[in-house]
C-alpha cells in the first residue's frame, strides 16, 4: 500500500424522475442545501437550488495516491449514488472532478522571493 492522499471531489448530476413528493421535500430543505452549505466532508455535502435541475455533492476522499484522482472520483460517485438512493431521489448524468490536496500548490500572496513568509 502506497502513501495516502486526501482528495476533494465535486460530483455533479441532474435530478431525474422526481415525484411531486420528492420536489416538495427538496424545496422544503432548499435553504439548508444552498451555497452557504457547501463543505467538503467524508459523508458528502449536497447542494442544489430551488429550480431543481442540477445538484452537486462535495466529498473528501482519502485514497491510495497510486490510484490517483480517477479512483477518488469514482469512490465519490459511488458515495453520491448510495446517498441519493438512500434518500430515494432519482438522478442521472453524474460527472466529477477531483483535486489532490497533498500535491496542490499554495500561492502565498504575502511572500516575495528571498523573503520569509509573514506570520499570520
Amino acid at each position: 500500500m502506497g502513501a495516502r492522499h486526501t482528495y476533494r471531489v465535486i460530483v455533479r448530476g441532474v435530478w431525474d424522475g422526481l415525484t411531486d413528493r420528492d420536489r416538495e421535500r427538496l424545496l422544503a430543505d432548499a435553504d439548508r442545501h444552498g451555497l452557504s452549505s457547501m463543505r467538503f466532508t467524508e459523508e458528502g455535502s449536497l447542494t442544489y437550488d430551488a429550480a431543481l435541475k442540477r445538484f452537486s455533492y462535495r466529498f473528501t476522499v482519502v485514497s491510495d495516491a497510486d490510484d490517483g484522482e480517477e479512483m477518488a472520483a469514482l469512490l465519490a460517485e459511488e458515495r453520491a449514488e448510495a446517498a441519493l438512493a438512500a434518500l430515494g431521489l432519482g438522478h442521472r448524468a453524474l460527472t466529477s472532478t477531483a483535486t489532490d490536496m497533498d500535491t496542490m500548490k499554495v500561492n502565498d500572496r504575502g511572500r516575495r522571493p528571498g523573503r520569509p513568509a509573514r506570520p499570520r
